[in-house]
């Protein structure tokens, strides 16, 4: 099921991203990190967006990227220390890097969507990063507003589903119209994953970012009593939610509107492998209108509110709750 070329790259050049990251937590992350210190996040995204700015351009030249940073600090001569630091990551992957190389593979991320591009969220979940709990490495292929390919790197779920912190972490990977598969990170074989066939929404089980500031937890409390939920929720960063939401060990995941950014609107990099993980699996995900998410709008969902994804069973009557909440 994954033969094509876009797929063997996809799969390779997350697998190697994820490993860089990896590199930069080991090395960078100290227990003693004050709160407020980004620095290894910075220096991880940067990194990885270089060696998939890198790679595509070896494997698909003409290809747009759509990926959330760029280089233009990295410019600054006041960050050269941190430059050289993510040039020295990049080297151990690409072998020959320069800070000015760096910097042209990251900007590759700055194009405009195209008929047919390339999305990536380096580091998706940079708190559970710095956490040392949930983090992915997203990278998705979008034609003609489709999502065609999705994968997840998954560095602290197994199996797809299993919260195991330095454990062998999990490749997500789903293909339009083959399904959703997941294989260790160092390789295996590929299992295929499905959603859950909860239909009783007392047992349903909410996958919930741990930030709050991600959202809108008065809502979700609301969405709740609507939905009459009993189970705790399971509160996780990043698209590893779309990845235990695809295996069956949770049933619904939600964005709401947070009250202090009313007209935010999702970044496609955050939803394209995710949405496809899902879909692939029997799910279905929608905005919280019950509209489809339109990739068609630039960087951006813009035509889209707050997200909603389930197994598919829930989903009609997670969308009527929504609208008495």
């Amino acid at each position: 099921m994954f033969d094509s070329k876009e797929a063997r790259f996809a799969l390779d050049a997350v697998r190697k991203a994820v490993e860089l990251v990896r590199q930069v937590q080991r090395e960078m992350v100290a227990p003693a990190l004050t709160k407020k210190d980004r620095s290894p996040v910075t220096v991880a995204d940067f990194a990885a967006q270089a060696v998939v700015g890198y790679l595509l351009g070896e494997e698909f030249g003409d290809d747009p990227l759509v990926g959330e940073e760029d280089a233009g600090e990295l410019r600054d001569a006041e960050q050269r220390g941190t430059l050289l630091q993510v040039t020295q990551f990049v080297g151990r992957m690409v072998a020959g890097a320069t800070p000015e190389a760096v910097c042209r593979w990251i900007d590759r991320g700055g194009a405009e969507p195209a008929a047919r591009f390339w999305t990536l969220d380096p580091v998706d979940g940079t708190k559970g990063f710095l956490r040392g709990e949930q983090y992915v490495v997203a990278l998705a292929l979008v034609v003609e507003g489709q999502v065609q390919l999705g994968v997840l790197g998954c560095p602290n779920l197994s199996d797809g589903c299993r919260d195991e912190i330095d454990g062998p972490g999990s490749l997500v990977c789903a293909v339009a119209g083959e399904g959703t598969w997941t294989t260790p990170m160092g390789g295996g074989k590929f299992q295929r994953l499905r959603v859950s066939g909860r239909d009783d929404p007392a047992e349903a089980r909410l996958l919930r970012s741990v930030e709050s500031g991600h959202t809108n937890v008065e809502s979700i409390g609301r969405f709740v009593r609507a939905m009459g939920i009993e189970a705790d929720p399971a509160l996780m960063d990043s698209q590893a939610k779309y990845a235990v939401l695809a295996a069956g060990a949770g049933d619904l995941l939600l964005r709401l509107l947070s009250p202090a950014k009313p007209d935010y609107r999702e970044k496609i990099w955050d939803n394209a492998a995710g949405s496809l993980v899902v879909q692939e699996a029997g799910g279905r995900v929608s905005d919280i209108d019950g509209k489809p998410l339109d990739f068609t709008q630039g960087r951006t969902l813009a035509a889209n509110r707050g997200l909603l994804a389930s197994n598919g069973q829930l989903h009609d009557t997670a969308l009527k709750a929504l609208k008495s909440t």
